[in-house]
């Protein structure tokens, strides 16, 4: 394409012509400098250049190629970029917008979410694009909605794996599911073309849906596929690539179950998968140079070592590019991001000739628990047959609470590798312990006590008083206080009475919270910068009363901004430019050309923001429950999608959500 921008000079006698050219993979500019004695006339002039519909003037543009920013002013036409420069002029503009003493970047990559449910309930998916979020990648986990609803008799896919997985409640999972009338990846794909789309979306295949599609759900999670069921697996995976799907996802983790009987006590369909499978899906996406996202197999490290060398293109031929959850500093655990960046970086040798990266997160990992149903609880083996009780089953969860068996077995997690000698204890004080859960009633803040006073407290602190109390008679603050230490037992002794007391006496209806990872975000900009990892595991959309890490991209952007400006570049960059070439997707440039999606950050605003001061429990009528929320005031100024403003002085516009902006992205 050939694209023409006039510079003029103020007094008209001169301007100068730049021509671009624009070749793939080289860019050949002319650059023309025209004398003009009279021949052009200012009106003739005014003609030749083009006519812009916005003009964003005087901003500091980071324009996602890690250079040092620089104030320029940044045309848009007809959704497009049209031109950036300096002094371009205002008379040519049907709108201008004041950019000084603002940052003006593309906008922000969201790679980790689970917004395929929200997105079809609301296509302009407010919650990313308040925090100049313009794409977002879905599909992630092994999860997803892009085979339809998958329903057949009493089975409901997408209920049974997303509940507790995501920690996402029943009620809204069907109100979601009752929307889709798609059947195959192709009809979602078109599905989402068709949407009033916000923000951008990419989509991944999701594993565990694959094998329901080709096994249905009780096979998938009983026994291994025939021959048949993988050729049939291989046809959806490459069908999907054909379709400009981004790769295909899978999951680890040792804590993600099915939620419907009789299948509580088993793990997602990805779960049951051998090495020989993935290797077979996985070649389909080498092979189309796409992306295997994946989480580790943290119960057995040796056995994630060896899932990960399928990155490998010395040992397979071509390289994988492979996104892994996940480079955090865990409270418990605080040298395994470490590890498992030394590992990415030693696939990524030439020994191994990898493209491994572990997606970053760049706030603290702060979680709620509503009683004990959290993702946090998932991991230990008496709490999780807790969390299996249907939600709404209290006197289920209460029986269980006082049965001696599972009293004992509570009691054995909750001090295992805390207490005694044993190799559990030995490999807790080396930072590496057999569970990643908080179990320290110091790091759990109550955030929705029994008692408001309460708030802001760490248990410890409420279980020292009450010790005191029981001993003394004294030491409660308030008649309410001394009332509710009355209904604890007089011999309670420590923090497992004390936490089995709240579960039997108020169930769900307390909340707490711990922050699991990236306390005090003291390694967090390193490890965001760093070569082995790429920010942007936020799980937007997901846990949606136990999390809110909408923000974490503006999280990063302050962190980088507390060391200098370039660090910041470096950010922008990072979340844009740069996973957008990972997962072979056009956008997060500002190229002359390409489609306008522009975010506009007050760094004063940025500078002086705390995020958990905005993080908040609301409700939403989307989906007739509360969700946990981040929604900090005055840093995102304006966000622009496909040229349009979205988002403008703390109100989204009418656009957003009524007109298809954002597209359904494939992968180049």
């Amino acid at each position: 394409s050939f694209q023409y921008v006039f510079y003029l000079s103020s007094n008209f006698n001169m301007f100068k012509l730049t021509w671009h050219m624009r070749f793939r993979p080289l860019t050949l500019v002319l650059q023309i400098n025209i004398l003009v004695f009279g021949c052009f006339s200012r009106k003739n002039v005014q003609r030749l250049i083009m006519d812009f519909d916005t003009l964003i003037v005087g901003a500091l543009v980071f324009d996602g190629t890690g250079n040092p920013a620089t104030v320029r002013d940044v045309a848009i036409s007809e959704g497009k970029i049209a031109a950036i420069g300096i002094d371009l002029p205002r008379s040519q503009a049907a709108n201008v917008l004041d950019g000084s003493d603002q940052w003006l970047m593309p906008g922000l990559l969201d790679i980790h979410t689970h917004l395929d449910l929200e997105v079809d309930l609301e296509p302009g998916l407010p919650e990313v694009v308040r925090h100049g979020t313009t794409t977002v990648l879905v599909g992630n986990c092994s999860l997803g909605t892009c085979f339809g609803t998958q329903e057949e008799k009493s089975q409901e896919p997408i209920v049974d794996c997303f509940t507790r997985v995501e920690n996402i409640p029943k009620k809204v999972l069907r109100k979601i599911a009752e929307v889709i009338d798609w059947k195959d990846t192709k009809g979602y794909i078109q599905h989402l073309d068709e949407m009033p789309l916000g923000p951008n979306i990419g989509v991944f295949v999701p594993h565990s849906m694959l094998r329901v599609e080709a096994m249905g759900l009780e096979n998938s999670v009983s026994r291994s596929p025939t021959e048949y069921e993988m050729i049939r697996m291989e046809h959806l995976l490459s069908d999907a690539m054909d379709q400009g799907y981004l790769g295909l996802s899978t999951d680890g983790l040792p804590f993600h179950y099915l939620s419907n009987s009789p299948n509580t006590e088993k793990r997602i369909p990805t779960q049951f998968a051998s090495f020989s499978e993935l290797k077979r899906l996985l070649k389909i996406v080498r092979t189309r140079d796409r992306v295997w996202q994946t989480t580790p197999i943290i119960e057995n490290r040796l056995k994630a070592m060896f899932y990960f060398t399928l990155t490998s293109g010395r040992l397979f031929g071509k390289t994988l590019k492979t996104s892994a959850l996940s480079a955090m500093e865990m409270a418990v655990a605080p040298k395994t991001a470490r590890s498992f960046l030394k590992i990415a970086k030693l696939l990524n040798s030439w020994l191994f000739k990898g493209k491994l990266h572990f997606q970053a997160l760049g706030t603290n990992f702060r979680v709620w628990s509503d009683g004990i149903v959290s993702p946090l609880f998932e991991e230990l083996p008496s709490t999780c047959k807790l969390i299996a009780k249907e939600y709404d089953d209290v006197a289920g969860r209460k029986a269980l609470l006082n049965d001696e068996n599972f009293i004992e077995e509570f009691r054995r997690d909750w001090y295992h590798g805390r207490r005694g000698r044993s190799f559990a204890t030995l490999r807790t004080r080396l930072g590496l312990p057999d569970h990643l859960v908080i179990r320290d009633l110091n790091s759990l803040y109550f955030d929705g006590a029994p008692i408001s006073e309460w708030d802001g407290e760490s248990m410890q602190e409420v279980l020292n008083r009450l010790k005191i109390y029981k001993e003394t008679g004294s030491s409660a603050r308030s008649h309410k206080e001394r009332d509710v230490f009355d209904r604890f037992s007089d011999d309670i002794s420590d923090e497992a009475d004390f936490l089995l007391h709240l579960l039997r006496e108020y169930d769900k209806n307390f909340r707490f919270w711990a922050d699991v990872a990236n306390v005090g975000n003291k390694a967090t900009l390193d490890l965001l910068l760093d070569d082995a990892a790429l920010p942007g595991f936020n799980d937007s959309g997901a846990h949606i009363t136990n999390m809110a890490f909408f923000d974490a991209n503006l999280m990063s952007l302050k962190l980088a901004q507390e060391r200098d400006l370039q660090t910041v570049s470096t950010m922008v960059k990072r979340l844009t430019s740069e996973p957008a070439n990972f997962f072979g997707i056009d956008v997060g440039t500002l190229d002359l050309g390409e489609q306008a999606d522009i975010v506009l950050i007050d760094p004063k605003a940025l500078k002086s923001w705390d995020c958990n001061e905005t993080r908040r429990l609301e409700y939403r009528k989307l989906f007739d429950h509360k969700q946990m929320v981040n929604r900090p005031e005055g840093i995102v100024t304006q966000v622009l999608i496909n040229g349009h403003t979205v988002w403008m002085d703390g109100m989204f516009t009418d656009v957003l959500g009524a007109k298809s902006l954002g597209r359904a992205l494939r992968a180049a």
